[in-house]
């Protein structure tokens, strides 16, 4: 023990918190080659991974409002979409999708073999065997209330019916040839239920990225209006999905989501939002050995579009800036909508 030392023995470790003029830290800062010594760096293209929206039909590529220079894609075009982060490096794409098929309770059009998702999956897969495809598995833009789960007759969410439902997504998107398939759902033992799932049709290899510590957040609007996919609910039913997400003010049932997860078989797991939530991230790093994802959502994104676009900052500092808050905090893989303009703005 350090204390039962001979004093003269003691390491003298102490620095005096008013040393200047001997201690300058701003030798360290003083040119940027001396920074580069010291700075973390941004993760390479490789740790990012790119979101996208499937659409039905053909030729489509239709900028999103709310999410500026964001596109909806159908199927016959992603692979022009995807092209160039391929070129950049980024490592992986995350396909979100909606259906031609009329919505209903249960959102069955989300499993449906020919839907826009399971056709992109195809094509990508044919066109960049290398490149890690990984979907979506929710029920949200395909149910006719805009809930993750089925309803029942008297409003209340199905949880249990919704795991099956996800299962059947799940093995959808495995079967086009998805490397990994994430579900968002929020629903209690969905990944339990997909892992059973994936292993009894021999889908063994697929990966599963858990949303697992996902806030009810208002920064999901961009993405919401994209997708089509707010909650439109009937008398009765919830007005939100504050029931089912974790709650911002709740840091330890946030991070009971994702150990429940890890017991049930997930591969990665992940903190949405990203930026409003740079401690949970930590805490989640601290307390897994699992790779760890933080998704900068629709709404942080368009924060930066807005502050730009107003003359309040630069753009590409911004963004360096928000990618290493993410990075500071543990983040193994970053899924953000800055992807595809790497060497643009984090090169």
């Amino acid at each position: 023990m350090l204390q039962d030392l001979p004093a003269k023995s003691k390491p003298r470790y102490t620095i005096a918190m008013n040393a200047f003029p001997d201690l300058r830290l701003r030798r360290a800062r003083r040119t940027p080659g001396i920074r580069a010594l010291f700075d973390l760096e941004i993760p390479d293209p490789a740790k990012w991974c790119w979101p996208l929206f499937l659409v039905p039909g053909a030729g489509v590529k239709a900028e999103i409002a709310s999410m500026p220079d964001q596109f909806h894609w159908s199927a016959d075009r992603i692979c022009e979409a995807v092209e160039p982060a391929v070129r950049q490096g980024v490592g992986s794409v995350l396909l979100f999708g909606q259906s031609d098929r009329p919505k209903d309770n249960g959102g069955s059009g989300a499993w449906d073999e020919r839907g826009p998702v399971q056709q992109a999956v195809r094509a990508l897969k044919r066109a960049f065997p290398q490149l890690t495809v990984m979907t979506d598995v929710c029920l949200c833009a395909y149910t006719s209330h805009g809930h993750c789960a089925p309803l029942r007759p008297d409003g209340a969410l199905d949880n249990d019916a919704a795991c099956a439902c996800l299962a059947k997504v799940a093995l959808s998107h495995a079967a086009a040839g998805a490397d990994v398939v994430a579900p968002s759902a929020m629903m209690d033992g969905q990944v339990a239920a997909i892992r059973a799932s994936l292993a009894e049709d021999g889908f063994d290899d697929t990966l599963l990225m858990a949303y697992s510590t996902k806030f009810a957040s208002a920064c999901y609007g961009p993405f919401r209006d994209a997708e089509g996919s707010a909650p439109t609910p009937p008398p009765g039913a919830p007005a939100d999905r504050r029931g089912y997400q974790a709650s911002p003010a709740n840091p330890r049932a946030a991070l009971l989501e994702s150990a429940l997860d890890e017991q049930e078989g997930a591969d990665l797991l992940m903190v949405k939002p990203a930026l409003f939530y740079t401690d949970m991230i930590a805490a989640l790093k601290a307390r897994t050995l699992l790779p760890v994802a933080a998704y900068n959502v629709s709404g942080e994104y368009a924060m930066l579009i807005a502050t730009a676009r107003a003359g309040w900052g630069d753009l590409r500092d911004l963004v360096r800036e928000s990618a290493l808050a993410l990075t500071r905090a543990g983040a193994d893989l970053i899924i953000s909508y800055w992807a595809n303009r790497y060497d643009e703005l984090l090169a």
